[in-house]
């Protein structure tokens, strides 16, 4: 088996994983604070244990500056958590999966605002593609506007999901020189403080066998799913890696129709590859070029292996 064939194994299997995410969620009866504190609880024990068995913490390579974007990042990706996960009560697994995957268009739209990188107008075609299709996707209609409905607000939350996990990203894409396991480490475990406050120990007393669901979120779709990619990560191509992306997307409204009956729509059909299509195009537009400088330095191997990979992919995982 080659290293690429590997590698679309490994990241095939973590985007399927993350597909099954909802039903977990749904399926734990907890509210949506709960559930992520169980996610980062169980899944700092998992991915501890992980990298304290590779020796990886030892000589970290964590500056206090990549330390302090790491923690921001961990805040950013925990609070998306939230809002996706309160977002199924609203609308469904399958809409606010969909309506999710319109992170990469933040990220472009986010890099261009905060750190002045270059908006072509080719991008802001897509984007303004992907913004079509999720109006379509999200089926939203003038009536939600006036009657105050919920379902306006889970696709709302679902939005601001997205938005988060943008800053998120960019914020860990300026984190160098440390492994991507140990920075989703730090993510997780900031959690923990961050949602102390709110977990309602006594709603979980009564939960019987669906704790089952809640130490799944943590082990198989933080600690498994998370090393699984990462491992994808290093073997396989970019182009590669935002096709499998959808695998995610896909595989979650399957689960949702299978499991709940739920489905979208014909005209919310239309709008899916509108946003596939744009986010593949922004995903994998070719960078600008810049003038020509001289050769920098040649110090990338002095980091660890794959310490360049984000530890929150854009559009890869919830």
């Amino acid at each position: 088996m080659t290293s690429e064939t590997r590698g679309t194994a490994q990241l095939t299997t973590a985007m399927m994983l993350s597909g099954t995410l909802g039903v977990f969620v749904v399926e734990s009866g907890a509210s949506p604070f709960d559930v992520v504190f169980f996610r980062v609880l169980f899944g700092a024990l998992a991915l501890g244990g992980y990298v304290a068995a590779r020796g990886w913490l030892r000589d970290h390579g964590f500056t206090r500056r990549t330390l302090a974007l790491a923690v921001l990042g961990g805040v950013f990706i925990v609070l998306n958590w939230v809002l996706l996960f309160s977002s199924y009560e609203h609308t469904s697994i399958s809409v606010a999966t969909v309506v999710y995957h319109t992170q990469p268009f933040y990220v472009v739209l986010l890099g261009a605002l905060l750190f002045r990188e270059r908006l072509t107008a080719a991008k802001v075609g897509w984007i303004a593609v992907a913004f079509a299709g999720l109006v379509l996707v999200s089926g939203v209609t003038p009536g939600d506007f006036t009657s105050g409905g919920s379902y306006l607000l889970g696709v709302g939350q679902a939005l601001l999901a997205a938005l988060l996990y943008g800053l998120s990203t960019l914020v860990t894409k300026r984190i160098t020189g440390v492994r991507p396991h140990l920075i989703a480490l730090v993510q997780v475990l900031v959690g923990i403080p961050l949602l102390l406050p709110f977990a309602d120990f006594g709603a979980m007393s009564g939960t019987g066998w669906k704790w089952g669901w809640l130490v799944g979120l943590g082990l198989i779709h933080t600690g498994v799913m998370y090393v699984l990619m990462y491992a994808a990560y290093a073997q396989l191509p970019t182009a590669k890696i935002a096709v499998l992306a959808f695998v995610y997307p896909a595989v979650a409204m399957l689960m949702d129709w299978l499991v709940y009956g739920h489905h979208i729509g014909l005209v919310q059909t239309l709008g899916v590859p509108l946003i596939v299509t744009a986010s593949l195009k922004v995903t994998l537009a070719r960078p600008a070029r810049r003038p020509a400088a001289a050769p920098a330095p040649r110090t990338a191997g002095r980091a660890p292996k794959a310490a360049s990979r984000p530890a929150t992919p854009a559009a890869c995982e919830a």
